[in-house]
């Protein structure tokens, strides 16, 4: 398992802070999500054999967020 802190640009309420967790945590391979609008990014613990950073990056941006910083924990 890994875990990785991403920085999202546009998180600016929290309905916009659930629906990224719910997207991330319906990912294949994430076992947990973290997300906090008030610092603007989602920690997620994910299985690096089921799934990647990308694409865990892109199923953020598919929601019209931008992730500008990735922080692997």
């Amino acid at each position: 398992m890994k875990t990785i802190t991403l920085k999202i640009e546009g998180l600016r309420c929290a309905a916009c802070a659930a629906s990224v967790g719910s997207l991330l945590d319906a990912q294949a391979g994430v076992r947990g999500v973290d997300v906090s609008f008030e610092e603007g990014r989602a920690r997620v613990l994910y299985d690096p054999q089921v799934t990647s950073e990308d694409r865990l990056v892109a199923a953020v941006e598919t929601r019209g967020f931008h992730v500008v910083a990735r922080d692997p924990a």
